[in-house]
């Protein structure tokens, strides 16, 4: 489904993401794994459009997406969420969702005129319920994003994501911030996630919930990918354990 190829980057000189290939499947959970600093944000930024890549290519479905811009991504099935988050703070919880959904809104000044938009907003509405209800924040349906708990929007930007009904998502450190319980509700929701048919593809700390959950994972080290695999073949590579432990001389 997603295909990168050789992609670098460098800031100043200095070499973010270097010469990086791997490929995600359809309907697959995958993580990019690493120390701090080893380019994984950086990965993911230059992936959903946020950097363009000094060299190299990422091809969505065949199609050749390098450098293209992160609207052009969500119109072409690709969302994701972000490290920091980013919610708009401003607005309530089930407005937040509906955001999501702006791409697939095709209102025009005779639709207001005749009063179809009334019927889109009512479904519109609707369908924001039943994506926060799916993902374990329906309650709060109504509350300003104030009011609501670092834990709750998270998910609530994973809602909003979904709204957009992407085929492929990418999640920047969903567990970062959350304490256990949190954590292990957020592994059930990206399994189902990915058992509904969204292939997903994350940046993650959690050793536990990258390993329980991934099909396949990229290592990445000072920019570079060290190994891929699966969770038992990355786990047991030395070079994956002298990167996060370090070696004796």
């Amino acid at each position: 489904m997603l295909s990168v190829k050789s992609l670098s980057r460098s800031f100043g000189g200095v070499a973010a993401v270097s010469d990086v290939s791997f490929d995600v499947k359809k309907g697959h959970v995958h993580a990019v794994i690493g120390p701090n600093g080893a380019g994984k944000t950086t990965l993911f930024n230059l992936i959903s459009g946020v950097y363009e890549p000094d060299a190299g290519s990422i091809h969505l479905d065949g199609q050749d997406i390098s450098g293209c811009a992160p609207e052009t991504l969500a119109k072409k099935g690709m969302s994701r969420t972000f490290q920091n988050l980013q919610v708009c703070m401003n607005m309530t919880a089930i407005e937040n969702v509906m955001l999501g959904a702006h791409l697939h809104q095709n209102q025009s000044l005779w639709a207001g005129v005749l009063g179809l938009t009334k019927s889109a907003d009512k479904r519109l509405q609707e369908e924001a319920v039943a994506l926060m209800t799916y993902v374990g924040v329906g309650e709060y349906t109504d509350a300003h994003a104030t009011q609501l708990s670092f834990g709750v929007l998270k998910r609530l930007e994973i809602a909003r994501a979904l709204a957009s009904k992407p085929r492929l998502l990418l999640l920047d450190e969903p567990a970062a911030g959350l304490n256990d319980s949190e954590t292990h509700a957020m592994t059930t929701l990206i399994r189902r996630i990915a058992e509904g048919g969204i292939t997903v593809l994350l940046v993650e700390h959690d050793m536990k919930m990258v390993m329980g959950i991934s099909d396949h994972i990229v290592v990445l080290d000072q920019g570079r990918k060290l190994a891929e695999g699966n969770a038992l073949t990355v786990s047991r590579n030395p070079e994956v354990i002298a990167a996060y432990l370090g070696t004796e001389e």
